[in-house]
């Protein structure tokens, strides 16, 4: 799946409800209420977490991939040098970074893209994309 920052990752789209999920990529393997009673889908083939936001009523705002054959900027992420897809990335649009680590995990987020690169031992082992907030309000991608 191709991850496009601000819109989502592949056909799934910021915005889309429980039901549109499941029309696209099928039930989850695993489902679950977090602390903030938000609902999340785990897919266990696609390495993905999607994470329905309940203040929002429960649309889709936040996914989590770790898919190895994930593209990013059209080239494949996972298991890449985190500055290497920095490099690659649109240098306009992607202005700054900011770094943090904790317990050797090294996280690399760009927030004006909500887009946050993990990584282990200097290799990317998985990305985080967020639905953008403007003025207050979500902007969602899918309107449907």
């Amino acid at each position: 799946m191709n991850i496009y920052p601000k819109n989502g990752i592949g056909e799934l789209l910021f915005g889309m409800k429980q039901q549109h999920v499941i029309t696209l990529i099928g039930k989850p393997n695993k489902q679950f209420t977090d602390e903030e009673k938000n609902v999340v889908y785990l897919y266990n083939q696609h390495k993905l977490r999607l994470t329905f936001y309940e203040e929002e009523e429960f649309r889709l705002g936040y996914m989590v991939i770790s898919h190895p054959e994930t593209t990013l900027f059209d080239k494949e992420v996972i298991g890449r040098m985190p500055k290497e897809v920095q490099n690659e990335a649109p240098e306009r649009i992607y202005k700054s970074w900011e770094i943090a680590e904790e317990d050797g995990i090294v996280s690399y987020f760009n927030e004006d893209n909500w887009l946050m690169l993990i990584c282990e031992f200097d290799e990317i082992t998985k990305v985080e994309v967020g639905a953008i907030i403007e003025n207050d309000e979500f902007d969602w991608r899918f309107s449907g």
